[in-house]
């Protein structure tokens, strides 16, 4: 079974997306209440767009830069925001960005590589706005309405 990871509860997502590492994003593993199919779309949006991503990260034209991962050892699959992200020769590299909650074999702040064509989402924020971060859609049903709120509020669309 493929787990998401959620996009953390919502101050931990905040600091995720600044590059700070306090407060630490606390693993919160999702494997239910949300649409899979809703999902399975969002991922194969956000892969037929990364070249999107892959400009806007080329010119540096965003305040952070992030990819979806997934990951997967004996104890199945899930997935985790890789934040300062660079991307060269067909993969991206960055850091995981917070603790696992299934898998053993990555930890905060271990640096990873993934090939462009195995990441499950992208994004990039200017400000307070977040563009890109498809698969935090379907996810927005499982937090509490006022964090689903104001999360929907800094998405671009």
């Amino acid at each position: 079974m493929i787990r998401f990871l959620p996009v953390l509860a919502f101050t931990g997502f905040a600091a995720l997306l600044s590059g700070c590492s306090e407060p630490r994003p606390k693993p919160e593993t999702l494997i239910e209440h949300y649409d899979e199919s809703a999902m399975n779309k969002a991922i194969a949006d956000a892969k037929s767009r990364v070249d999107e991503f892959i400009e806007v990260l080329a010119r540096g034209d965003a305040d952070t830069f992030s990819v979806k991962v997934p990951i997967t050892d004996s104890n199945g699959t899930e997935h985790f925001w890789l934040t300062d992200v660079t991307y060269a020769d067909g993969s991206f590299t960055g850091l995981i960005g917070n603790d696992p909650g299934i898998v053993e074999n990555v930890e905060f702040g271990q640096s990873r590589t993934v090939a462009k064509d195995a990441i499950s989402d992208w994004m990039f924020t200017r400000g307070d706005k977040i563009h890109g971060g498809l698969t935090i859609d379907p996810l927005l049903s499982t937090y509490p309405k006022e964090e689903a709120e104001e999360l929907r509020s800094q998405l671009v669309r």
